[in-house]
Parts: C-alpha cells; structure tokens; sequence
C-alpha cells in the first residue's frame, strides 16, 4: 500500500506540474482525488467575496467547473481551509449538513466528508474537499494524512498556476503599452509601420514609432521613430520611457531641436547606460499637398519617394541621444505632392544581413532602387513591400529589430471610367 501511494503521489505531481494552466490544475487535483481517494472531489479556489471558483469530478466522470455565490463560514471547515488553517478532523464534520451545491447531482446520501487546505506559496492555493458515499467506509485517519499529502502537492502547482497566470496579465497589460500603434489616416495624411522583432518570440523590441495627433485641426502631426542601443526586453524598457517622455514634450513639437535636447537630458539622468538614435517628423496637409519638417538625431535620413521613381534622402543629421551632454541636429523641410511618400526606417533594414551567400547587408542602395519601384503606391503598400522584402533577404537568419514608417499624401484624384468595360483614367 506504501508503494502504492507513493507511486500515486509521484504520478500525481507530474501531471499536476504538466501545465500552468490554473483551471486545468483544478481539473486535474479534483479528478485525480475522485479515482484515487473519494467517490467525488471539489477543488475550491480562494474566491472574491462570496464567489467561489469550484471544480466537481464524480469518480468515472469529468470534470465540472461552475461558480457558486456561498458564504465559506457556514460551512465547517471550508472557511479554516481556504484560510491555510489546519484541517478540521472528518468526525467533526456532520455529512448530512454538507450544502446541495457540494454534492455532485446523483451522487445520492453522504457517507463521510473530508476537507482540507491546499497549501500555496505563501497563500492559501484553495481547498479539496472529498466525498464518499453512504455504503463506502468512512475516512480513516490514515486516509486524511494521504489526503493532506496529496493536498500538499496539488496547493503548490496550483500555487504556480496561480502566480503564473497573474504575472502573464501584468505583462499583457504592460506589453500594451510597449508595442507601436496601429497607423492609419490622420488630419488629410496616410501613416503606415510596420515592426518586427529581432526574436520571433518576442513581441517588443528596441525599435519604436508612434504618431501623436495635432492637438488643433490644420497643425502638422508629430511623427518619432527611434532605435535604441540593444534588443530585448531591457530596450524595450527604455523604449517605453522615450515614447512616454516624447508624449509629454508634446506641447514643444514645433521645436524638433529642442524636444531632442530636452530627451537627450532626461536619459542622461537616467540610470540607462543606452542610447539612442531617433527621427522627428512633423506632417500637415496644405491643400493638396503634405508638408514636412524632418530632423534626424544620429538616426538614418528618411527617404522621400517621388512619383516618377525618383528617391530623395533627406538632408537631416545630428547627433546621438542620450550619449553626450548636448546634441546637435538640422531639420529639412520637404513637401509631398499626392501619391509621393516619406520612409522612415531604422538600420535593422540596412544591416540586414542576408542574400545568396547569407553575408551581404541589404544596405541602402539596394533599399532606394527597392523604394523606386514603389513610386505612386499607398502607405501601407510601401511599408508591407519594404518588410516583406527585408524577410525574403534574411530568410530566416537572425537579425536585429525592424520598424519602418511610411508618411504619403494621398492622390486628390477620382477614378472616372471611360466606359462600362475598360479601365478607368486619373481626373482632376
């Protein structure tokens, strides 16, 4: 029997500690207790209020989760365990007195009632309680020792379930905040980004873009797009605090230089030891047309593709930020006529490492004769080519993060048709 039971316990954790999926590990601690200790278990959760999260498994049957709305101190030995108290002995609990909702539908009159704690990490994991029928024999003592073991092991994967399951919602709700925004038409001006990650596992990065809104109808748009110093989850936290600084300069984003500066200041006082590189770009339509003022600190020069094929880089440059007590940076204006676009992009793209021998940077030459095929095509064409065509060059291989932003002004023209059947023509 000693044998037995420790074989049982044995194959008990490793189906508990199988997964870190908390209702799964209430699943598997109720029917594992229904075959293996009573003719039916209950995993009780530790609840809010009065909502208790219950599991209920007949032996030979599945589990069943449900809520039930009870108040733990009406029942003799809930309450002390779903506490971490000692359990109360089996003899002191009248199973006639055990509630509807504790007896599973057709399990007919109660023999005999165990309940007791489910030992957490530092906190009660809950409670399991064990029912056996009327003609089944009672508990033993030696019973409700093997039960607290067998508690034992289910309170501390449930316990990991548990802290596992909070620690993911914490970062799912902070991982909101670190991933780039979704572009899309803003005040007379198309946006589009895309970003991709150095690991395909990871969803946030060093790279980043955002665009904040004119805070008045007919002012320009401020556009940032940055790279910091390493990848990873330690870039992305840096990240984070340059987007959220930037959001508060807002009120500065005519002043590209001294939005920079002010930047540059708040990470030097930081404890980073990182820098960045990062491109400022302001849009306002004007008519027909998107005006632009670029400013680039220590950051690659965006790319202005004309309609007729023609790519421009930006005269823009500065200084690091983040690395010296002052920076320095130019800003170049620029206009966009309809069907023209701004590529911002960050190194990732150039420095892609890749082609036939696997060694070739894709670099920046090959980026513009990219980008001049895309004359007169939308935002969101010209960020998906340029993406896809980075992927297709590393093919697979590792790389460092990449995001690009594509600023267009939209064509002010309709499509007419010439007749029912042939294609139609541009018209002013």
């Amino acid at each position: 029997m000693e044998r037995e039971r420790t074989a049982f316990l044995a194959a008990a954790s490793s189906a508990l500690l199988s997964s870190l999926n908390l209702g799964r590990c209430m699943d598997v601690t109720a029917q594992l207790a229904a075959e293996n200790l009573a003719d039916a278990a209950l995993t009780i959760a530790p609840g809010r209020g009065n909502r208790l999260p219950v599991v209920t498994c007949l032996r030979g049957g599945a589990p069943a989760p449900s809520t039930v709305m009870v108040d733990p101190d009406g029942i003799p030995g809930l309450s002390e365990a779903l506490r971490g108290f000692p359990p109360v002995p089996s003899r002191w609990i009248d199973p006639a007195a055990a509630p509807a909702w504790m007896v599973p539908e057709g399990f007919g009159p109660v023999g005999s009632v165990v309940i007791t704690p489910l030992p957490g990490h530092g906190v009660p994991a809950g409670a399991l309680v064990l029912l056996r029928k009327s003609e089944s024999e009672a508990f033993s003592s030696e019973e409700e020792v093997f039960a607290r073991l067998f508690a034992a092991r289910a309170g501390a994967a449930l316990s990991a379930a548990r802290l596992y399951a909070e620690q993911t919602v914490i970062s799912d709700v902070l991982m909101q905040e670190l991933l780039p925004p979704v572009l899309h038409h803003i005040s007379g001006v198309d946006y589009a980004g895309r970003y991709r990650p150095a690991a395909d596992h990871e969803r946030i990065g060093g790279d980043f873009y955002d665009v904040h809104p004119a805070a008045v109808d007919g002012e320009a748009s401020l556009v940032s797009l940055g790279d910091v110093c390493g990848k990873g989850l330690e870039a992305a936290v840096l990240t984070g605090k340059i987007r959220n600084t930037l959001h508060a300069l807002l009120p500065l984003a005519d002043d590209h230089q001294r939005m920079l500066s002010l930047l540059n200041t708040a990470l030097l006082s930081s404890h980073h030891t990182r820098f960045a590189t990062m491109v400022l770009a302001s849009a306002v339509r004007r008519e027909n047309a998107v005006d632009l003022r670029l400013t680039s600190g220590g950051h690659p020069s965006p790319l202005i593709v004309r309609t007729d094929g023609t790519v421009e880089e930006a005269d823009t440059h500065g200084t690091l930020i983040g690395a010296l007590p002052t920076i320095s940076a130019t800003t170049a204006t620029a206009t966009l006529a309809p069907g023209e676009a701004c590529v911002l992009y960050t190194d990732g793209i150039t420095e892609a490492k890749g082609g036939p021998l696997g060694d070739a940077q894709f670099g920046e030459a090959r980026l513009k004769r990219a980008l001049a095929r895309c004359a007169g095509m939308p935002a969101e064409g010209i960020a998906e080519h340029v993406h896809m065509l980075a992927d297709q060059w590393l093919n697979g291989r590792s790389h460092d993060d990449i995001a690009v932003v594509v600023i267009s002004a939209p064509r002010t023209h309709h499509l007419s048709a010439v007749d029912g059947h042939t294609r139609g023509r541009y018209t002013a």
